[in-house]
């Protein structure tokens, strides 16, 4: 780039920021009258400036942007490969499907084999061994965590069990110790879904590092974002190869874009039945998908990459006051606790209602949005429950679901029925203030004043 224009950019660039300083501002926060959002964006003129950049440059596909994002989350992380994918629920399906490469030999995920997973989460964490013709084992979760009760993973095991994959609920990690130890145990893959849990550790290191692959969602609520974008990341560079075939086409090259003949071979291999010397560039190695991000995406999220230690922080002081604030209803909900080991990057504030507390979680739920704060479900609740799974129940086929023991047996996943029943959380994002906060709380205390409450 010449001085001149650099110059040019530079003049763009503080037009922008002031753009952003006089278009930009929140309108202040009324009580009562501004939703409480369980989650948003923030974001400042450095994701406008990064933006303009790419519009400037033109180059819509990857490039230099989503690779410098790329490096630097692999930094952040502490793993050797990142791979950027245009949302969390393709991280997903790419993560999964790597493990269906017939080049992986006897560890290759094939039709029929078996996944354990829980229902008690988001639907994209299960949806890609369903449509590949895996099938999931459904574990009952453990309260309050809502993560895999990891007692029963031995029980959840077959002779078809090939993989593990869960995701760290609400930010709050599972136990990797037990889930690491039984998949090295037993030689089964480790897919870590850290989609809510970007940020947290566990024993000192990073969520998402600890499996054989890691997954990012970079959708608006979650700790970072895009706007839509993801990440697959891993140690291993075979299984970086085979994610980014998958990724890009299905094809067998690994040139990065924009880029001819890495290998020195382009010309000069043979290739399943294809004529000898076949453009490498066009082998493909898998049945794949365009999956890719954009540089306007990678963008956006190096600004934000730069935030997130301090958005972190802010979701673990929102995370922790709500914690005392509402110490005083536990004999009604079922609060949050950090997983021992753990120092979690919250995504949300997650309660329980208990049974015999007087009143339900709908009736608390609809007193908090009625008074403008936002709640959420804990996701699907439980996944199987849903029409999606319709013909699967009708059948009893394609999937098995494990629970501890019960003289009651009411339901095949008792634990996950709870929360599909009485869980919902809270926002505790960046964007909330100490008046926001404090709003919550109130409202919290004005239900527990009332008839419902004070039962």
């Amino acid at each position: 780039m010449t001085d001149q224009e650099q110059k040019a950019r530079n003049a763009i660039f503080r037009q922008v920021a002031a753009y952003y300083k006089k278009f930009h501002k929140k309108p202040a926060f009324r009580p009562g009258e501004t939703f409480v959002n369980y989650g948003g964006r923030v974001y400042d003129e450095k994701e406008l400036i990064n933006l303009t950049d790419t519009a400037l440059d033109f180059w819509l596909t990857s490039g230099r942007y989503c690779a410098e994002f790329e490096r630097r989350l692999g930094a952040y992380l502490g793993v050797k490969h990142v791979s950027l994918v245009n949302s969390g629920s393709s991280a997903n399906l790419i993560a999964f499907m790597a493990l269906t490469s017939p080049k992986l030999g006897r560890r290759q995920v094939k039709p029929g084999d078996e996944v354990i997973t829980v229902a008690a989460g988001f639907p994209t964490t299960v949806t890609p061994i369903i449509q590949y013709g895996a099938v999931p084992v459904f574990v009952d979760v453990e309260l309050p965590s809502c993560n895999i009760n990891c007692s029963l993973l031995e029980k959840a095991r077959s002779k078809r069990t090939k993989a593990v994959m869960l995701a760290h609920t609400l930010g709050n990690p599972f136990n990797i110790k037990a889930v690491t130890a039984f998949c090295v145990k037993h030689g089964l893959w480790l897919i870590e879904d850290n989609c809510d849990a970007l940020g947290s550790r566990y024993a000192g290191k990073f969520t998402g590092s600890f499996g054989d692959i890691g997954t990012s969602s970079f959708y608006p609520p979650h700790h970072m974002t895009m706007g839509e974008g993801g990440a697959v990341y891993t140690n291993d560079t075979q299984l970086k190869q085979l994610i980014e075939s998958f990724r890009d086409w299905g094809r067998d090259c690994w040139c990065p874009s924009g880029r001819d003949n890495t290998c020195g071979r382009r010309f000069t291999q043979k290739f399943g039945d294809l004529p000898p010397g076949y453009d490498h560039k066009y082998v493909y190695s898998h049945f794949g998908y365009n999956l890719k991000a954009t540089e306007m995406q990678a963008a956006v999220g190096l600004a934000q990459l730069e935030k997130l230690p301090a958005f972190a922080a802010a979701r673990k002081k929102n995370w922790a006051r709500l914690r005392r604030a509402l110490e005083k209803y536990s004999g009604s909900l079922l609060l949050p606790e950090p997983a021992p080991r753990s120092d979690p990057s919250w995504f949300g504030f997650l309660i329980t209602v208990k049974a015999g507390a007087g009143f339900t979680r709908d009736q608390l739920v609809a007193h908090l949005e009625r008074n403008k704060v936002q709640t959420r479900m804990l996701f699907a609740g439980n996944l199987v429950k849903h029409p999606c799974f319709d013909a699967m129940r009708a059948s009893g086929r394609g999937f098995r679901t494990v629970a501890a023991p019960s003289r009651r047996p009411a339901s095949a996943l008792p634990v996950t029925d709870r929360v599909m029943n009485g869980a919902f959380w809270l926002g505790v994002y960046p964007g909330l203030t100490g008046e926001m906060l404090g709003y919550v709380i109130k409202t919290f205390e004005a239900f527990f004043r009332g008839p419902l409450g004070s039962r």
